[in-house]
């Protein structure tokens, strides 16, 4: 969840170092800090915060002659937010950075308690440093092995040894990290976007495998072997970082919804036999975190409606923990929009030990699950730097409903896809009209923005939706939100309603529209200010309400999503939140 970033050449470290560290912030951090070498000398500066209070610390002038060093962005697990917990730390002659989470790193403390260690951090990385300093040999690459083999948990480490100082050694298990290689430079990062400015050249280590690196050479071992890893050479675009006018990236990303939709489809809506035949499969897993989950529930239910397929949705966390009774017709869909999702990663690997066929969406193609799941589909998001997913997840739902399309008509439940194919066709025209609709979702967030409590509530595939919604509302602007399938509100929640709480009603299904409708009533009927968010064929004709177009199940969801994100936008913009990097979060959440 946090970040690091290395570097070793030729040119000023700590200007390519803050540089990668900015590049590192959408994953959210809440301290930083850097170490910097030369053949005789080394600095570290700490803080806590943001990047440009690390910066206020430092005397740029005074730095030039460190041509290296490691950085990083720290995400709070293992103590508070303080600059003694900031990262690096160094034990003895070990300085390192470590983006993971150690979890026998109480055990192993205690242990170098006794051998004489003390601990100014509460860091479960200063134990690591401790550790390797207490193995420390002549050989540095017989340290790392023999250190890496008494953790449990997981880890990208870049590490400077006070014994070996022309070199930076990095190792890695379940967490990413990336080498980058210039002629005279070299670089590391735990994400590709740290480093892209200065190479298009990169080696992703595998899990287990130590990189020895200096400003000439990388060379990759794997228990103390040394062994040949391929060069990939991937452009990247940097247009995405830029804000384009837009006040926020979250903002900017929702308008880019119409242009990456047909990006994404137009491949599939050409030829929808390059998506996988998927009929022969009875049961379906759908695992995954946060947004990414609540774009399966979407699917789920649309699979279970219209192809008569079982679908089990679960949180990754969660997911190779229980006693699954596998068959071999159960297919495991992963979903994550960096790929490297530490617990959706850990899923797929649980399933392909069992055997499973694992297919997996995604949006970064270099990312670990895009290299290890047995299928890829994969969304053309480019990179989205808020931390709230926006267009990602619109994404995923759009790929997700195509395929359940596809399945309905390889089992022959539709025999005519055309029509179908076509609304696809018309989404980005019509995912725009529904982003242009600006006033409408100011006026409802002008209604909600100083509550302090809402609820979210449909019924059936609208539920799902209802998640997805609550869950922005709560990421960007900090009011607490619940989702709530809306005939469960009264067995008990009702009992929260206040008057005036903001109630989202979500309305699309027409075959239980009285219903969900009877349920939104209902809390009116105890003071709720209820908004409304339906389709033309379903409008209420009610003071707070948003209307889509009325389209057929694969589609319709695709329309709802962007009123939830903008709605989310503008209370959020209202309160005065720190949009594009919400407190506490962070955007890839590599640690379990």
């Amino acid at each position: 969840m946090c970040g690091i970033v290395g570097y070793i050449g030729k040119n000023k470290a700590v200007n390519i170092l803050l540089d990668g560290l900015k590049k590192l912030e959408y994953r959210g951090y809440d301290s930083a800090g850097i170490a910097l070498y030369n053949d005789s000398d080394q600095k570290i500066i700490k803080s806590v915060g943001r990047i440009k209070n690390l910066e206020e610390k430092l005397n740029l002038s005074s730095l030039e002659k460190y041509k290296k060093g490691i950085a990083h962005t720290r995400w709070a697990t293992h103590g508070a937010v303080t600059e003694e917990n900031a990262h690096p730390h160094k034990v003895g002659s070990i300085t390192l950075v470590h983006n993971g989470i150690i979890e026998n790193a109480d055990i192993l403390r205690e242990d170098l308690k006794e051998k004489g260690y003390q601990f100014k951090s509460d860091t479960d990385t200063e134990v690591v440093a401790a550790l390797l300093d207490f193995n420390l040999e002549d050989d540095f690459l017989n340290t790392i092995e023999k250190t890496i083999k008494m953790l449990k948990g997981s880890y990208a480490l870049g590490i400077i040894t006070d014994q070996d100082k022309d070199y930076i050694y990095v190792v890695k298990k379940d967490s990413p990290l990336v080498i980058g290689i210039n002629d005279e430079e070299k670089f590391f990062a735990s994400d590709i976007t740290a480093i892209n400015t200065y190479t298009n050249h990169f080696i992703f280590l595998d899990d287990g495998e130590i990189a020895k690196i200096n400003e000439k050479e990388v060379k990759i071992y794997q228990h103390l072997i040394e062994k040949n890893k391929d060069i990939n050479t991937i452009d990247i675009d940097l247009e995405s970082k830029n804000k384009n006018g837009y006040a926020h990236y979250m903002l900017k990303e929702i308008n880019e919804e119409p242009i990456v939709l047909e990006k994404t489809l137009k491949p599939y809506l050409e030829n929808i036999e390059l998506l996988p035949n998927i009929s022969d499969y009875s049961v379906i897993h759908i695992v995954a975190c946060g947004s990414a989950m609540y774009a399966g529930m979407v699917a789920k239910y649309i699979l279970e409606e219209k192809t008569n397929t079982e679908v089990i949705v679960d949180v990754a966390s969660e997911y190779r923990y229980k006693n699954i009774n596998y068959n071999r017709k159960t297919l495991v869909i992963l979903i994550s929009q960096s790929g490297e999702t530490a617990d959706t990663i850990a899923a797929m690997r649980f399933a392909k030990l069992k055997k499973q066929h694992t297919l997996a969406i995604v949006n970064v193609k270099t990312s670990t699950i895009a290299r290890e799941a047995d299928e890829v589909l994969f969304i053309e998001a480019g990179e989205e730097i808020a931390v709230a997913t926006t267009k990602a997840y619109l994404l995923q739902v759009a790929l997700l409903s195509l395929l359940c399309l596809k399945l309905a008509y390889d089992k022959k439940i539709i025999t005519e896809i055309t029509p179908y194919l076509n609304e696809f066709k018309i989404l980005p025209k019509l995912v725009k009209e529904v982003i242009d609709k600006d006033s409408d979702y100011q006026k409802i967030a002008q209604e909600v923005y100083q509550k302090n409590n809402s609820f979210f509530i449909g019924r059936k595939i609208d539920y799902s939706y209802c998640l997805e919604g609550s869950l922005k509302l709560k990421e960007v602007s900090y009011i607490h939100s619940e989702a709530y399938q809306a005939g469960e509100l009264k067995h008990g929640t009702i009992s929260l309603i206040e008057k005036d709480m903001p109630v989202f009603g979500i309305i699309t299904d027409h075959d239980i529209y009285e219903k969900t409708l009877s349920n939104i009533i209902e809390v009116e009927s105890r003071g709720a200010k209820t908004i409304i968010i339906t389709t033309d064929k379903l409008k209420t004709n009610r003071n707070l309400e948003i209307i889509v177009k009325d389209v057929s199940i694969y589609t319709q969801g695709i329309l709802i999503v962007p009123t939830l994100q903008l709605i989310s936008y503008y209370v959020a913009l209202l309160r005065g939140c720190d949009i594009d990097k919400p407190r506490n979060l962070a955007k890839s959440v590599t640690v379990e």
